[in-house]
Parts: structure tokens; C-alpha cells; sequence
């Protein structure tokens, strides 16, 4: 799958979880797509790291955190803020899967 709208940035902390983090801003017009370009990512984990999400500290391998809000403009802007985060294995099997494997 190629990523149109979302363009992540890495980020590992010491105990080497990560976090792949992505934000895109659409008009209306292109919100239905960028909604289901989500949904692929966040089917992929599912499906790939089946029963294993969860927060972190707590023996989950993933979680994910999702927001949208609307900036007031005529037509709105719709800003989704999507930060999938995980613990090594599930990591590189996203940047593998998604690309972004010289992200880190």
C-alpha cells in the first residue's frame, strides 16, 4: 500500500518503543480518503499484531492514538493527528510494510 496522505515521523524512547507519528490536514472533498487510508494502516495492525494492542506499560505490543478537529476556514480544513506507537518487533514490521524503514 503506498501512502498518499500520511507522512511519518519516527521516534524511539530508551527502552526502545517507538512511535510513528503523522498528521494531514484536507479539504472535505478528500476526507473520505484520507479516513480510509487510516483504516488500512490501522487494519494492517490489527490483522498483523492480532489481540496484541494495548498500552505499552501494560504488555501491549501497539496502540494507537487518533484526533481530528476542524479549522474554521470556508471550506474547513479537517486535521488528522494519528501516533502509532510499539514496542520493537511491531516496528519494523511497519516500516517494512509501510515503507519507512530508513526512518530509523
Amino acid at each position: 500500500m503506498s501512502l498518499q496522505f500520511l507522512e511519518f515521523d519516527y521516534s524511539e524512547d530508551p527502552q526502545g518503543s517507538g512511535s510513528f507519528d503523522a498528521m494531514a490536514s484536507v479539504r472535505p472533498a478528500q476526507l473520505a480518503a484520507l479516513r480510509a487510508e487510516i483504516a488500512e494502516v490501522l487494519e494492517w495492525a490489527e490483522t498483523t499484531f492480532s489481540g496484541q494492542r494495548g498500552p505499552l506499560d501494560d504488555g501491549g505490543e501497539w496502540d494507537v492514538d487518533l484526533h481530528e478537529r476542524v479549522d474554521g476556514a470556508s471550506p474547513p480544513w479537517h486535521v488528522l493527528t494519528l501516533c502509532i506507537s510499539g514496542n520493537a518487533s511491531f516496528c519494523a514490521a511497519f516500516g517494512q510494510r509501510f515503507g519507512l524503514e530508513e526512518s530509523f
